[in-house]
């Protein structure tokens, strides 16, 4: 069913009222859900065909789609007062690389790609590296994308911007507050705009200023103060359950391209509570269920609700890594020591190469227990144009065993902790 415009602004409208529930109300609901599953099949054929591109563009870099969550709508709707059909990220795109030059050198290449292209276009490039945003010191390239009538959203980061970006969203579970919307006390959000500039400074190669570094780390004492003593939602003692990361990839669905997982956070426990999983040739079953959990789990009860597609559970372990837990902190902000030293830890593998990992994992070819290249390639990791090269990379990591010109492939038992941990 085809709705106007002014149908659809008048359901953004209702749900950021919030007045009780009438027939009207459910009826404008519906149009809500309606419109916002339309954003999937295109955004869903865009990233496949990024997917693809990037295949050819070399370089490592991670990337995963999400359909925004409707608390997030709403709360976007009532902060800007503007209408529903004038959000330009309800589907949205992220690809992370490495650094900021590799992030010029893409948006390049991608200008190139969409010139060739019929099936979408770019309408708009606002670069947020060099300045940051005002109000958080958010920094990345934003693409607005159009395709089949539907406006998407393409966000391109480097891995030390994805990491400040990862940081405030960890900080705003533990602190109860949503820093980047402009919520919590003015320090929490200036140590952010701080570290954001300081961060920058790396990105370019200028060692930070002694005085930036002093004032840095007096911000840091003063938001963790600030933090510890909130009664919102504090989680201090949570970590990382790479067990469930595990259980994610023997769930994943058949269809290796993209598979639409939907996710439940639980911000009271700051902890992954459930999830499931809907391949892309299902695209109005995975919207539905979309719908179904949000209604179960209310944000009005803590809950967050997303629905993340990508080709490999292990690349949402990295773009969206704050569902998968908190990690267990001394402190509650990490020093800038500890924070280069996180991402500079970050992506030295690319996707076909965990993609290959993970299926050496779940089949248990360890050591001696081999598979032949052809059978990995033609039953496991059907259509990975980047086989050779990955295959290349995990053995100069020592992590699978591969003797020159033979094609049996194994994992080596000795790298067992090193392979779990990409994966």
């Amino acid at each position: 069913m085809k709705y106007s415009n002014s149908q659809i602004d008048k359901a953004g409208k209702s749900l950021t009222q919030g007045d009780e529930v009438t027939l009207e109300s459910i009826e404008l609901e519906e149009i809500f859900d309606h419109y916002r599953a339309a954003h999937l099949e295109p955004l869903s054929e865009t990233t496949l065909e990024l997917q693809s591109w990037l295949q050819n563009h070399g370089g490592s870099y991670y990337i995963a789609q999400r359909l925004k969550r409707k608390p997030q709508i709403i709360r976007k709707l009532k902060r800007f007062r503007t209408r529903l059909t004038q959000l330009q990220d309800i589907g949205g795109c992220r690809i992370i690389v490495d650094n900021n030059n590799d992030v010029s050198r893409l948006i390049q290449f991608i200008k190139e790609r969409v010139q060739d292209h019929k099936n979408f276009e770019i309408n708009k490039i606002t670069d947020y590296r060099y300045e940051g945003r005002d109000d958080s010191g958010y920094r990345a390239v934003h693409l607005i994308l159009k395709r089949d009538g539907k406006v998407l959203e393409l966000q391109l980061r480097s891995r030390i911007q994805h990491y400040w970006a990862e940081s405030i969203e960890r900080t705003s579970i533990i602190y109860g507050y949503h820093l980047k919307e402009q919520e919590g006390d003015p320090t929490v959000i200036k140590y952010f705009k701080t570290l954001s500039d300081v961060f920058h400074e790396i990105e370019i190669l200028r060692e930070p200023s002694s005085q930036q570094k002093l004032s840095l780390d007096k911000l840091r004492e003063e938001a963790e103060f600030l933090i510890s003593q909130s009664d919102k939602n504090r989680v201090f003692y949570n970590y990382i359950n790479e067990d469930i990361v595990k259980t994610l990839k023997e769930k994943e669905g058949g269809d290796t391209l993209l598979t639409n997982w939907i996710i439940v956070f639980d911000w009271k426990s700051g902890s992954f509570i459930t999830w499931d999983t809907v391949e892309r040739n299902q695209a109005d079953d995975a919207v539905k269920k979309y719908v179904e959990y949000e209604r179960q789990f209310t944000t009005e009860d803590s809950y967050e609700v997303v629905m993340i597609g990508s080709s490999d559970i292990a690349s949402v372990r990295h773009t969206h890594s704050h569902y998968f837990g908190i990690e267990k902190y001394e402190s509650i902000l990490e020093n800038l020591d500890q924070s280069i030293l996180g991402f500079s830890k970050r992506m030295d593998i690319d996707v076909g190469a965990r993609q290959i990992l993970a299926v050496l994992v779940r089949r248990r070819f360890w050591g001696k227990k081999t598979i032949h290249k052809d059978t990995l390639k033609n039953h496991f990791v059907k259509g990975l144009i980047t086989l050779d090269s990955s295959l290349k990379v995990l053995k100069e990591k020592d992590l699978v065993n591969m003797a020159d010109g033979q094609s049996s492939i194994s994992l080596n038992l000795k790298k067992k902790a090193e392979i779990e941990a990409y994966l």
